[in-house]
């Protein structure tokens, strides 16, 4: 039996009412940006510069194992969220890892999750959002670390994947359409700006859709993706534009989005569901239907270039989100830059 899917109303931000000087303000004040600016000066600390042997700096280490790569990854999460909502915190350690492994063209293998809580009541609501992801999107938890005597809650949690082909935040190529594929079926998790498409999700389609990333990349329809993360679209623009060595052009106009919301939150938005690819132009009708089909909104926002910096239009206005002429954002480039 098919699984017909409700494909979602085609969107785009609204900027009625909203200068885009304001836009450009809220963006270079944004914490999740300034977030991933600190990953530059761990990545100092550590002796990263582009020549290592694993490229630094993706949304997984991609570890060439056979004729494929295992994919390892790991998130650590805010305090303030995990006391804030301890459940979906939980979930969330599964989903963005998960996330994570699918953006780089892989399948989820297995879970590890390290807990600190007040006591056993503190960390069974995380324990609780944990087990009720694992078991909808099918990837066991096989192991972990918990610490019941800590004074505030604390949570991270690692994966591990397989892919057979990458998608990489390392190759993005000037001429290329940047895609945004965007899961527009949710609602804010207040008063966090995370759009939670999953949580009423059924496992069939959690799954499904996960597995368009991979799929793209083992049919040879793209090579760059990245997940779109705390730093919203802009932000995690940024960082893949960075890996490559590339700039971008963003058509704030063309971004899709659900109706009715803040058009700058939605720009720093954290999605359940979130990715930003880069494909040639020949191939962006089969990419955008193989989309929809699944019920996923998906819309060419911008333009690859070979000019060092991520901008953004709205109309006929235009501004620098970031110059790396200027500065590193995560310091993570190719190794060129840090020769």
């Amino acid at each position: 039996m098919s699984l017909t899917l409700a494909r979602p109303a085609a969107r785009r931000l609204d900027f009625s009412g909203v200068a885009f000087s304001e836009v450009v303000s809220r963006l270079h004040a944004s914490a999740g940006l300034a977030s991933k600016a600190d990953i530059a000066r761990a990545a100092a600390r550590l002796g990263f510069d582009g020549r290592e042997a694993i490229r630094v700096g993706d949304d997984c280490a991609a570890i060439p194992d056979g004729e494929g790569y295992l994919l390892f990854a790991i998130e650590g999460f805010m305090n303030g969220f995990v006391a804030a909502d301890p459940w979906f915190a939980g979930w969330c350690g599964v989903m963005v890892n998960l996330s994570d492994i699918a953006a780089m063209g892989g399948r989820p293998l297995a879970v590890v999750d390290a807990v600190w809580a007040k006591g056993e009541d503190g960390a069974a609501p995380v324990l609780e959002g944990l087990r009720a992801a694992s078991a909808r999107f099918g990837v066991p938890i096989v192991g972990g670390h918990t610490n019941l005597a800590s004074e505030q809650g604390q949570l991270s949690v690692a994966v591990l994947g397989r892919a057979n082909k990458l998608l990489t935040s390392f190759d993005a190529r000037p001429g290329e359409v940047l895609v945004a594929a965007i899961d527009l079926r949710g609602r804010y998790r207040e008063p966090f700006s995370n759009w939670d498409a999953a949580t009423d999700a059924p496992a069939e389609r959690l799954r499904g859709d996960l597995d368009l990333l991979p799929r793209l990349a083992e049919a040879g329809l793209a090579r760059a993706a990245k997940d779109i993360s705390q730093a919203g679209l802009v932000g995690t623009a940024a960082m893949l534009a960075e890996g490559s060595g590339v700039g971008i052009e963003i058509d704030l106009d063309a971004v899709p989005a659900p109706e009715g919301v803040d058009p700058v939150r939605w720009l720093m938005t954290f999605p359940s569901f979130g990715y930003i690819i880069t494909i040639g132009h020949t191939v962006l009708p089969i990419v955008l239907t193989s989309l929809a089909e699944r019920g996923i909104a998906a819309a060419a926002v911008g333009t690859v270039t070979a000019e060092r910096k991520v901008t953004i239009r709205q109309g006929l206005e235009c501004d620098t989100v970031w110059d790396f002429a200027r500065a590193p954002l995560i310091g993570c480039g190719p190794a060129e830059d840090a020769a």
